[in-house]
């Protein structure tokens, strides 16, 4: 089955690399304009390379998702480079806490919080009223198993993304006789520099990783571009308020 697209213009957050820039080239790939945005110009801008080098169209915004005024003028700036908005994929996110939940602190609580879900509502906020004035689109938030379930040693980030996943079917209810889908895509642990961050040191944490997941490997970042792709393209119109797992198995245990 090939996915069909109707709009033209898709919006990636965090797409300076890792799921966001997988999912950028993924959208551009399939013909649609993208508006990369991240709080990292080089990396934003890289992937704008990336897509036009593979002759795409592509620009780079930088935007804070945790400050309104910024992610408003990202919205602004997508309608002055293409004159709509069609997909947004709000993925922009910051990394978890590896401790009990006592051992937290109030500044990492307020951080990965004001960029999990702060990030994704006010994303979410500005993105409505662009798809409303043109009769509809999608939303793909990105969640994680982490919001399916307990998440030992990363309560914070667990609680962050079962908020993003709250949001999202809260959304899709209230917005779907407007044509507006929004899901969520839930990953397990994917190779990213992210993930490399958090496993680096310890190379058996990166072995114990990979056992988590039944199929006995950490994920791709293009199979998360795949499923966002889905989630957003025509062919999954009736899809939404869905938090689609994407986790080798993981949660099937």
């Amino acid at each position: 089955m090939s996915l069909t697209f109707s709009g033209q213009v898709a919006l990636v957050t965090g797409g300076a690399a890792g799921i966001g820039r997988a999912t950028a080239l993924a959208f551009a790939n399939e013909g649609l304009k993208v508006v990369v945005s991240d709080v990292d110009a080089n990396g934003g801008q890289g992937t704008v390379e990336l897509i036009r080098g593979a002759g795409g169209e592509a620009t780079f915004v930088p935007c804070d998702v945790t400050q309104e005024a910024q992610v408003k003028a990202l919205m602004e700036a997508t309608l002055d480079a293409y004159g709509r908005l069609d997909y947004a994929f709000n993925n922009a996110g910051i990394e978890i806490e590896q401790g009990k939940l006592a051992d937290g602190n109030e500044a990492e609580f307020d951080a990965i919080i004001g960029v999990n879900v702060k990030g994704v509502w006010l994303c979410m906020k500005h993105q409505i009223p662009l798809l409303l004035a043109q009769g509809g689109g999608a939303i793909v938030n990105t969640a994680s198993v982490a919001g399916l379930g307990a998440a030992p040693k990363m309560s914070i980030y667990a609680a962050s993304k079962h908020a993003v996943i709250g949001l999202t079917k809260s959304a899709a209810v209230e917005y779907a006789k407007k044509k507006i889908r929004v899901n969520a895509v839930c990953p397990a642990v994917i190779d990213t520099d992210m993930f490399r961050r958090a496993y680096e040191s310890d190379p058996k944490k990166g072995e114990f990783a990979a056992a988590m997941h039944p199929v006995g490997r950490i994920g791709k970042v293009e199979e998360i571009a795949t499923a966002v792709l889905y989630l957003c393209c025509d062919n999954a119109a009736f899809t939404t308020g869905h938090a689609l797992a994407v986790d080798g198995g993981a949660t099937a245990i």
